[in-house]
């Protein structure tokens, strides 16, 4: 085996160097990708937050007309028993 010439060398190296520039180049557009998702994923979870904390400020007067409309009830069946 013969030692390698200096310019052997150099094309070696540079042919490296583009494989590595390369790889390099793939790798940052597979995170922009994911930084570009994550993004649009907290996006989506503010969106849904803000809805789920609409949907539980409307929900609030349910369980009082419930109760107000289970008092009744009690009041109309002890007023009908009364009366009888």
């Amino acid at each position: 085996m013969t030692d390698p010439t200096p310019s052997d060398v150099a094309l070696e190296l540079e042919r490296l160097r583009g494989v590595v520039e390369a790889g390099f180049a793939r790798v940052d557009g597979s995170l922009a990708l994911l930084v570009q998702r994550s993004d649009q994923t907290d996006k989506q979870l503010a969106d849904h937050e803000a809805r789920l904390d609409a949907l539980e400020r409307n929900r609030w007067p349910l369980p009082s007309i419930l109760a107000l409309v289970g008092v009744i009830g009690l009041a109309l069946t002890l007023w009908q028993t009364a009366t009888r």
